[in-house]
């Protein structure tokens, strides 16, 4: 059934809508919402409706550095305007790509993917304009940082004069041909937190997002140097996964306590790969066979994070189709809705938009109807309350027509974010 061609009727759209909202504990919206008509039922609806926008390498935005600011805030308009035109609620805009920021921050550069140059100011407020600009079009802004990665190199010359890893070496891992901050420093955590806070109080943003990146992916023959901060730090814990995963869990158990203090309506979300653990190493893992494992390779507890709600959302990469052998999106999506069961952690699923029409990717991906069925299978899970798009140029692009075929099916109402 799930291979078929549907489409939604406005009708079943509504039920599946009001359905959600009763099992999510919205029983007196649903009934407002069916005694009301269209126009009730258009504002009863809550579910994310998410799109990423990447800043690093000028992925998404803006299209190549050294543009005019005027040239620079038009596309970013586009970008929202976009977003509004496919009844998209909310934008996920990368502000802290790698060590740098797209705003006036007294911690961090000015970001080269603005300018050409670190550190050289672009003449106006990339963040500051994006909060205010989607805010007036009925978009949530989250802000999204990535914490510990410095430079898509490993030549510290090549970074400004001022910036903190010049200034602090001691704090700097090369690795895979890039350099990150060593998250087993006291140091490092706290500077991370407060280059984020810096945002977070200057600017009304929804909340503070984070992606897939806590200690770098494995890269086969090398090894993440971190033997002098276990050394010094990792002595209370039987052995380095476990002082490394308490370092990320010590960052984000502490960013979300002082997101809280500095802006209480602030929320805080987190992106990561799909797949927690496989079920062969924990039987509490997925019933998946994927070749990295959060828990063991990222050392990012992300199942901790959840069943702790130290985060308000967690929003699982699942970017594979329905049936993929290895991480199977129709395994994957239930494993994720218990995990978040009775937690107050929402779910919201990131969408592999890219990868579909593109002939690199498999059969699955040229069908313009896979997305669509992944939110229909996902209607059945009352704990995943949205999905997020990669990435804001593939959803304008939208290489075979599968984004509007999204919106034809589940988006023809609008919708406002969940809370």
């Amino acid at each position: 059934m799930l291979h078929r061609r549907s489409r939604l009727s406005r009708r079943a759209f509504a039920a599946a809508a009001l359905s959600a909202l009763v099992a999510g504990g919205g029983a007196v919206a649903a009934s407002a919402a069916m005694a009301g008509g269209d126009s009730e039922r258009r504002r009863s609806v809550r579910e994310m409706r998410g799109v990423w926008v990447a800043t690093v390498a000028n992925r998404d935005w803006p299209s190549k550095p050294g543009l005019t600011a005027a040239e620079q805030r038009a596309e970013l308009i586009a970008v929202l305007d976009r977003a509004v035109h496919d009844r998209l609620n909310a934008v996920m805009f990368q502000v802290r790509p790698t060590a740098d920021a797209l705003w006036p921050s007294p911690y961090e550069p000015w970001s080269q993917v603005l300018t050409g140059t670190q550190g050289q100011d672009p003449g106006w407020d990339p963040l500051g304009t994006a909060v205010k600009e989607a805010h007036a079009r009925g978009l949530e802004l989250h802000a999204w940082f990535n914490p510990y990665r410095i430079a898509n190199h490993t030549d510290v010359t090549k970074l400004v004069p001022s910036h903190p890893a010049r200034k602090h070496p001691e704090w700097v891992v090369p690795y895979g041909g890039k350099l990150y901050y060593n998250p087993g420093l006291p140091k490092v955590r706290a500077f991370v937190q407060n280059a984020i806070l810096d945002a977070v109080r200057k600017y009304p943003v929804d909340a503070v997002h984070f992606d897939d990146y806590f200690y770098p992916y494995p890269v086969t023959g090398q090894t993440f140097d971190d033997d002098a901060a276990y050394a010094r730090h990792g002595k209370a814990f039987p052995d380095r996964d476990a002082w490394r995963r308490n370092n990320i869990d010590r960052l984000v158990s502490g960013l979300a306590t002082r997101i809280k203090q500095v802006r209480p309506g602030t929320r805080f979300g987190i992106s990561p790969f799909a797949v927690w653990r496989n079920a062969a190493t924990d039987a509490r893992g997925s019933d998946t066979r994927a070749g990295v494992q959060t828990y063991d390779d990222l050392h990012a507890d992300t199942r901790k994070w959840v069943r702790e709600h130290w985060i308000d959302y967690i929003a699982p990469q699942v970017y594979w189709n329905i049936g993929f052998a290895a991480a199977d999106y129709a395994k994957l999506l239930p494993w994720w809705s218990e995990v978040a069961r009775g937690t107050g952690t929402q779910v919201y699923v990131g969408e592999a938009l890219y990868k579909a029409g593109d002939p690199a990717q498999s059969a699955a991906w040229q069908d313009v109807a896979e997305l669509s069925r992944h939110l229909t299978l996902a209607k059945n899970y009352p704990q995943v309350r949205g999905h997020i798009f990669f990435a804001a140029k593939d959803v304008a692009t939208d290489r075979i027509g599968a984004m509007a075929r999204v919106v034809a099916d589940h988006y023809q109402q609008p919708a406002r974010p969940p809370r």
